[in-house]
């Protein structure tokens, strides 16, 4: 009796190996890069700013009281009881509109779509010294709403918000806690919606092609997507239509099949 538990046992194992896909090269990431391989890094030229884009715009120079008026003021909350009132400040920001422009104090309107925060921080800067308003601004800019979104096959599926001045794939898919098992790495694709265009990528995360790709760095409001593979799939089907499953019938008429065959097998031999 002990052998026929053993050969069953085995039999599972068996069946369940051979049904499955090769592990290795349907899960490894960037599969097609040797040992010590030397690769070219694009130069990076930062977020770009789009309509609909907050931003924040700091002027100081070496007199405070003249860049303040190129500062917008900070809002202040009060919440809670008149006994104990808690309070916080929220830092405002210049919303980019359609046109892709700002309207800044003073100077009033400044068109900063399609530059970076390097670029928007030198524009700003400029206009303030030909104007002759300030002679030695030092000027910083900050994204206030960069955000990714990552959706499907993940460990922890949402929108996370960045704070450096760019992301790649791979950095935002662990954040999302990298793919499950059940995640296709050769069909990730990135939604981005730019210059009144809807763009999808399809990356394959097993291939260094992928560092080519210009979704590999990811824009603000970018949606990852990792689709789930044949074997999710299967387990959806299953569990919404269990007996109407096709190929979980078929898997259990193999294993049955093989089962009876090794059953009559030993008992043969111990007759």
């Amino acid at each position: 009796m002990r052998k026929i538990h053993l050969a069953i046992s085995a039999a599972v194992i068996a069946l369940a190996v051979s049904c499955s896909p090769n592990t290795y090269r349907s899960i490894n990431y960037v599969q097609d890069v040797t040992r010590d391989t030397t690769m070219a890094l694009k130069a990076g030229e930062g977020i770009i700013v789009q309509p609909q884009d907050m931003i924040s715009i700091v002027v100081s120079c070496r007199e405070p009281q003249l860049a303040a008026m190129f500062n917008l003021t900070n809002v202040s909350y009060q919440a809670g009881s008149q006994a104990g009132q808690t309070g916080y400040q929220r830092l405002m920001g210049y919303t980019v509109d359609t046109d892709g422009n700002i309207d800044f104090p003073i100077i009033g309107k400044i068109n900063v779509a399609g530059l970076n925060r390097w670029g928007v921080a030198q524009k700003v800067k400029n206009e303030l010294v030909k104007r002759d308003l300030l002679k030695d601004p030092v000027v910083t800019v900050e994204f206030m709403n960069f955000k990714v979104s990552v959706i499907g096959e993940v460990a922890r599926p949402g929108t996370f918000s960045i704070t450096n001045d760019r992301i790649n794939l791979f950095e935002a898919l662990s954040l999302a806690g990298d793919l499950t098992i059940y995640g296709r790495r050769d069909n990730v694709q990135v939604t981005r919606e730019t210059g009144g265009k809807r763009y999808v990528y399809v990356l394959d995360l097993r291939s260094s092609d992928i560092f080519n790709s210009p979704a590999y760095y990811l824009q603000q409001n970018d949606i990852v997507y990792v689709e789930p593979n044949s074997v999710r799939a299967g387990q959806s089907t299953i569990n919404e239509n269990y007996f109407k499953s096709g190929s979980f019938w078929v898997s259990m008429g193999s294993l049955a099949i093989t089962v009876v065959n090794l059953v009559v097998t030993l008992s043969r031999n111990r007759d």
